[in-house]
This record gives structure tokens, C-alpha cells and sequence, in this order.
């Protein structure tokens, strides 16, 4: 009976954090999932940085759920994957090790795809949420008023050794994705930045994004603003001071790749580095 209650309790963690992690964009929008690096601009060789994941209403404090890693994806300088290590989960943040052991810029990303549902069984309504896998095994066969979405995030940041380089900045192709025009981590209080935001490769236009500067529980306003891409997906940023930026995109869509999905919700966060 030990075992099977270790293992029902290890179960219903997992999907708990995995309804957590892919509802947070249906939810309260306070609620922000981010990455955070140690630094984001390095000089010398064999450099680190230690990156936290969290999910907290105040930028950039632990307060209210840790990022699972997932997901997680570091690309190193040369568009290659590099081994996160070190990591580990408690109870209001992960935490992981990166070594920049090339010069060049990184891209450490945590990207989740999952599926949530809404459906009635006998009168009663009933909402899933999990993987593309396992949406036909656990949807109740007597299920009706199935309403499928498709998630698809992307939460990352960037990291510099030395020189900037643009060979992790390629984009996968796949979701909603940043393609900085002005190097990402060389980003000065006073200029202005110019990014291009991507869906599935190609320039998404007339979509939101809103920015955030840290240390929202040191002042009263959120002091956010929020920006449209044009028709290339681009947008620019007059940095007015320095900081950590916390930036979001969501764009919903049918162009979904589940066929039993009627709806695409992509959204895109990073954390960038305003230099004085």
C-alpha cells in the first residue's frame, strides 16, 4: 500500500506542475514565470552562471511556485545544445549551472508544449490539462462539449562570454519566438532597441508585448508599457534606465498541429539585462 500511495502522490505532483506551468497563461496575469541569470554579460574564459526559475507576482523575488525544468534548453554560441548543470527544485524556485565554456552568447530557454481541455461529463463541467499524449487516454469516453487548445511556451534568456555572437539567436521555426535585431545583451539605458517577434518562423504582426523593469515591490506602480509589432513583427524599446526587463508575448490562433485542438495559445517571455 506504501508504494502505491508514493506513487499515486509522485504522480499527482508531476501533473499538478505540468497544469501549473501550461494554464499560467489563462490565469491570473500576475502570476509571471521567469528566468533570471547570475549575469548576463561575462569577460574570461571558463565562465558561470547560475540561473533561477520561478513563478512570483513581485520581479524577480521567490515568493509563490518554482519553474520546472523540464523543458529546459541551453544553446550555446555555435547553435549547439550545452548541458545544464546542477539543477534542482524546491519549494519556491529552480535552480541550475551553465558553463560558458566558448566565448560567444547562450540562449537558456525553458520551452513546454501541452494541451488544455474543457468538457462536460453527465451535465457537469470538467476541465484537463496535460500532454498531446495523453489527452485520448484520459479524456472520459462519455465526454461531450470537448473544447481542445494547444500550448505552446517559451520562457528564456541570454548570456554573453566575451564577444556577442548570434549563432544561439537562431530561431527553432516552431511557436512564438524573439529575433533581436539589437543584440540582446547589449542593451544600454537611454538607446533604443529594435527586436522582431516570430510565429512558427515568420514575422508576427500587430501582436502586444508588454515590459515590466524589475523591483515592482519597491514601488507602487508597475510602471509597465506595452508595444506593438508592425507588419515585419517588429518593435523597438527606449530603454529609460537601467535593470532587469521582464518581457511577454501571447498571440491565440487555430493554427494548431493536434487535430483534435480548435485553438493555438503561443506565448513568449525572456528576461533582458538594461545596462547603465
Amino acid at each position: 500500500m506504501s508504494f502505491s500511495l508514493k506513487h499515486f502522490a509522485g504522480r499527482s505532483m508531476k501533473i499538478a506542475a505540468l497544469a501549473l506551468a501550461i494554464s499560467l497563461p489563462l490565469s491570473a496575469h500576475a502570476h509571471r514565470q521567469w528566468l533570471l541569470p547570475s549575469a548576463t554579460v561575462l569577460s574570461g574564459n571558463e565562465a558561470w552562471v547560475t540561473v533561477d526559475a520561478a513563478v512570483s507576482n513581485d520581479l524577480f523575488y521567490f515568493e509563490h511556485f518554482p519553474l520546472r525544468l523540464d523543458g529546459l534548453v541551453v544553446t550555446g554560441p555555435e547553435g549547439k545544445p550545452v548541458q545544464a548543470v546542477n539543477a534542482s527544485t524546491g519549494k519556491y524556485r529552480s535552480t541550475f549551472d551553465v558553463q560558458l565554456s566558448q566565448p560567444g552568447t547562450y540562449k537558456i530557454a525553458v520551452v513546454n508544449n501541452g494541451v488544455f481541455a474543457s468538457y462536460k461529463v453527465d451535465g457537469q463541467q470538467k476541465r484537463w490539462r496535460g500532454t498531446a499524449e495523453t489527452l485520448a487516454k484520459e479524456i472520459p469516453a462519455n465526454a461531450t462539449e470537448l473544447k481542445v487548445t494547444q500550448m505552446n511556451s517559451r520562457v528564456e534568456t541570454f548570456v554573453t562570454a566575451g564577444k556577442p555572437s548570434k549563432g544561439a539567436l537562431a530561431p527553432t521555426g516552431v511557436g512564438l519566438e524573439l529575433q533581436p535585431v539589437t543584440h540582446p545583451t547589449d542593451l544600454v539605458a537611454g538607446d533604443t532597441a529594435t527586436f522582431q517577434l516570430l510565429l512558427d518562423g515568420k514575422p508576427a504582426s500587430d501582436v502586444e508585448v508588454e515590459l515590466v523593469p524589475g523591483g515592482i515591490r519597491y514601488r507602487d506602480k508597475l510602471l509597465d508599457s506595452k508595444l506593438k509589432t508592425d507588419a515585419d513583427g517588429k518593435f523597438s524599446v527606449k530603454w529609460t534606465g537601467p535593470g532587469m526587463y521582464w518581457m511577454e508575448a501571447i498571440v491565440s490562433d487555430q493554427k494548431t498541429s493536434l487535430p483534435q485542438a480548435t485553438q493555438r495559445r503561443a506565448t513568449y517571455i525572456a528576461t533582458i539585462e538594461v545596462l547603465p
